[in-house]
């Protein structure tokens, strides 16, 4: 039995000394991990579409205890992300994440377009990565069932004008009578929170912040998503330092 899925690559394991373990993200399966036998040979028809951060058309055998892939072709590589080091390991961080986040054998459509809009914007530059980072980390969790509470006050219920905290462990606003967060976000930041969360994807990049906010944006998506996986990722922390190289 054998089916066509497009997929995006977010990992790639060596096996043997012509063989990959391809990891893949599909909108019908979820996460699926492959055998891509003979890929690492130069003259494989699929050596070109196994490779990470690579989107394209797969043919997968399901075998008994395995899946293994036919063919594949790929239909883009993101090249604009490999001319920056920063934007490559953002790349990285975000394909990490899907496999943190997506359920294997399960549908995620949205998971999977939320990463290659992300990747698209990276790529392309029509977004500052600061940004995307942001955005694509507050939806992803979201989307896995870890979306913050964060239409009213946790304690209260109300939801006065004015900046308010963010308990980003325990995902609840709370009011400034209240503070019981460890972040104080304004009321742009929070209503740039609001407007990924609940918008459908193709709307959640359509809003701009002031510097400032921006960057307190990232702050809190990174610590929120961070403390719900209890994780560290090490493709997060190399973007970080090439970041901050390219800052100056």
């Amino acid at each position: 039995m054998s089916f066509t899925t497009n997929a995006l690559v977010l990992k790639v394991t060596d096996s043997g000394e012509s063989d990959r373990i391809v990891t893949l993200l599909t909108a019908e399966y979820g996460i699926i991990r492959a055998f891509a036998n003979r890929a690492k040979r130069m003259n494989s028809k699929i050596q070109a579409a196994t490779q990470t951060l690579c989107y394209g058309e797969f043919t997968v055998y399901t075998g008994r205890d395995s899946y293994v892939i036919n063919s594949a072709e790929s239909k883009e590589v993101f090249f604009g992300l490999r001319d920056d080091m920063a934007s490559l390991y953002l790349g990285q961080y975000f394909c990490r994440l899907a496999m943190d986040l997506v359920p294997e054998g399960e549908p995620a459509p949205d998971s999977l377009r939320v990463i290659l809009n992300s990747l698209s914007f990276l790529g392309s530059g029509r977004r500052a990565p600061g940004f995307v980072k942001a955005v694509t980390e507050l939806k992803l969790i979201s989307l896995a069932g870890y979306s913050p509470d964060i239409l009213s006050c946790g304690e209260c219920g109300e939801n006065p004008p004015g900046n308010m905290y963010f308990d980003t462990r325990g995902g609840r606003l709370y009011c400034p009578r209240h503070r019981k967060g460890d972040m104080l976000i304004t009321p742009g930041v929070l209503t740039a929170m609001r407007h990924i969360i609940l918008n459908p994807i193709d709307r959640i990049y359509s809003f701009s912040l002031s510097p400032g906010d921006e960057a307190m944006l990232e702050a809190a998506s990174e610590k929120f998503l961070l403390n719900q996986t209890g994780k560290t990722y090490t493709a997060l922390e190399y973007y970080k330092t090439f970041s901050a190289e390219q800052k100056g």
